[in-house]
């Protein structure tokens, strides 16, 4: 018997045999059997002592009535759905469901036929008594065998494997669904040692044969290294951020791995599975809580509107695309310079979901904003009510070395979209710029800043002109995280330009969600900043990114700063102050004025420069249109000491 049992884990476990959609029928089939087993069983035992009178073919219509009754209470609660090898009480209680369910259909039955029809009962149907006794031995049979295949699989299969003894914050419903997944996984033998929670009616308890803990008790390098833990996973998406992060930095430090389960709208089909546990992310460590917008207005703002986007294939682009999608737009204009990822961001919104679902007229433009030619056909042919200005040059240390380059577009490519979206009676212009615009050090911040002094000089009756600042996107081409990811990819040396450098980060998605939120309840002239929390050294950074990696001798080189680059960056300059708006974190930035005739003159000056390709002439009219621009480690810092 035990053999048997062997085999059928095997079975069920192993080779073609481990697709759920097979397996679930090979439960059910298994459970047919053992109705059938424990009938016959019954019935041997009820004409034990007289087995002469025992009449096969009469119980044949006894068997077929309460099989049927078997089977559509075994569809009814799903008995045969869950892995035989994780059996637990809830299945067991699904068992009982069943044969419960199975009496009451048959005692159902009997009873109709017998007071509303001519069916023949004694024929078709056994007495209740004997209902009763086959539906107990069918769920001890079911039980024990589960047990049974449960006991086998550990003993000959999962112990086979290196167990990842793991432990599991939160002791609730979603700490158990947990740990339910995580076992489930035919991929890795997880073995938890223990749940951690903080409620006091749940610590000292058992549940499902696991103790419960307070985090104090297991967060310390006594208790990990005791039970060798390798694996910690957050059971509740909803924790406080600021313990959530204290406790994440605490066992990366400690040298374990940190899982986190998503939030219970993101599980598939209401289910969660080990693969969609999600590893920690580098953005969990940085110390700044993820901000959450509104979507009414943005919906309200959006919803049936022409909307084109400059630098569409880029970083922030992109996303905003992929954002504007979800609010219906009339029609969505996505303009590029760059062949390749503009034909790869069409590519993935006219093929993948939800994306293609949404069935938003698109159009994939190939056209430079320094062209006033091409973008004026562009307007002219889409004529759009919203444009999103996310084209610029956004590279520090390249655009100290090309001025002329970082003015050509940051400069003249906002110039002519603006003056076009003026022209053509667009609603809103919302402008992305950077923290590197306040106070600048380098070309790249100057340009943006001479941008947001251009954009919000205009004079437009029908058009808004609004200004999105916020410090580094996580994972954008070319930012620092993507640069560790590869040099850790190498071995090293991760390289920092400075111990002390600073800097404010926010993720894609959030700095996108800003600039469409400002969007719609931005006004004429207004510049937008986030309430970004606390800056973070890139230092500690480059720490906690080879400590998530886990790997040995990883050193960090000090580089030195980079022409144009500062230890800090300011999201609001002196000449700045802020008042709240309907969002906690961000705010309203109350600029200082400038008139449209005496921006013109020294903007048309600058632009007047570019085809001289002479820097240092550019930069000074650069330092002359924006008083503040101080070069730092700049060939450009001559400029400075001469105004001076």
């Amino acid at each position: 018997m035990r053999r048997l049992f062997k085999n059928l884990a095997l079975a069920l476990f192993r080779g073609r045999y481990a697709s759920r959609s097979f397996s679930k029928w090979l439960v059910l089939l298994f459970d047919s059997m053992l109705f059938f087993v424990s009938f016959w069983i019954y019935i041997l035992v009820k004409y034990i002592y007289h087995l002469s009178d025992l009449n096969i073919v009469a119980e044949i219509p006894h068997l077929v009535t309460l099989f049927l009754a078997f089977l559509i209470n075994s569809f009814i609660f799903d008995s045969y759905k869950g892995l035989v090898r994780y059996s637990g009480f809830g299945d067991i209680k699904k068992i009982g469901f069943v044969c419960l369910g199975m009496f009451i259909m048959v005692f159902m039955a009997k009873y109709i036929c017998v007071r509303y029809t001519a069916i023949p009962i004694n024929y078709w149907f056994v007495s209740y008594t004997e209902t009763i006794f086959v539906a107990m031995l069918t769920f001890i049979s079911m039980t024990f065998s589960r047990l049974i295949i449960r006991r086998i699989y550990n003993e000959n299969i999962s112990h086979k494997q290196e167990p990842i003894n793991t432990i599991i914050y939160g002791a609730g419903d979603a700490g158990i669904v947990t740990k339910k997944a995580v076992e489930q996984d035919t991929s890795c033998y997880y073995n938890i040692i223990a749940f951690v929670d903080d409620s006091n009616n749940k610590v000292g308890k058992m549940i499902n044969g696991v103790p419960v803990y307070k985090p104090y008790k297991v967060i310390n390098k006594e208790f990990i290294d005791k039970y060798d833990i390798k694996m910690f996973i957050f059971a509740i998406p909803s924790l406080d951020y600021k313990k959530r992060r204290i406790i994440i930095n605490e066992i990366v430090d400690l040298g374990v791995d940190v899982k986190s389960v998503p939030f219970l709208n993101n599980w598939i089909d209401n289910n969660l599975t080990a693969d969609q546990i999600e590893e920690i992310k580098i953005e969990d460590l940085l110390g700044r809580e993820p901000i959450v917008l509104g979507k009414e207005n943005v919906t309200e703002g959006l919803k049936g509107k022409v909307i084109m986007v400059t630098g569409a294939a880029g970083s922030i682009g992109s996303e905003i695309c992929r954002q504007v999608l979800h609010y219906k737009p009339k029609k969505l204009i996505l303009v590029d310079q760059a062949e390749s990822p503009l034909y790869d961001i069409q590519f993935e919104l006219r093929n993948n979901e939800p994306y293609r679902s949404f069935n938003v007229p698109m159009e994939f433009v190939i056209g430079n904003v320094k062209d006033s030619i091409k973008m004026r056909e562009v307007f002219s042919k889409h004529q759009p009510q919203i444009v999103y200005h996310a084209a610029a040059y956004k590279h520090v240390p390249l655009m100290e070395e090309f001025p002329y380059e970082a003015v050509f577009v940051n400069v003249l490519g906002t110039k002519n979209v603006a003056d076009l979206a003026i022209e053509f009676g667009v609603e809103k212009f919302v402008m992305v710029s950077t923290d590197k615009a306040v106070n600048p050090t380098n070309v790249m911040g100057a340009t943006k800043r001479i941008a947001e002094i251009y954009t919000q000089s205009r004079k437009a009756e029908k058009t808004a002109f609004v200004t999105t600042r916020f410090g580094n996107v996580l994972g954008s081409n070319g930012s620092v995280i993507p640069l560790f990811k590869k040099q850790l990819a190498n071995g090293g040396p991760l390289t920092v330009t400075d111990r002390n450098i600073i800097r404010y980060f926010m993720t894609i998605p959030e700095a996108c969600s800003l600039v469409l939120e400002a969007g719609v309840m931005g006004e004429r002239e207004d510049i937008f900043v986030f309430d970004m929390g606390e800056p973070v050294k890139i230092y500690d950074l480059a720490k906690k990114m080879i400590k998530l990696s886990h790997k040995q001798n990883i050193e960090i080189e000090i580089t030195g700063l980079r022409p144009g680059e500062k230890l800090y960056e300011e999201l609001l300059s002196t000449k700045e102050n802020t008042i709240p708006t309907e969002h906690a974190k961000i705010m309203r930035a109350k600029v200082r004025r400038y008139t449209e005739e005496e921006v013109n003159e020294k903007i048309d000056t600058l632009i007047n420069l570019i085809p001289t390709c002479d820097d240092f002439k550019i930069v000074a009219q650069m330092k002359n249109i924006v008083p503040e621009f101080i070069s730092n480690n700049s060939v450009y810092s001559c400029l400075d000491k001469k105004e001076n």
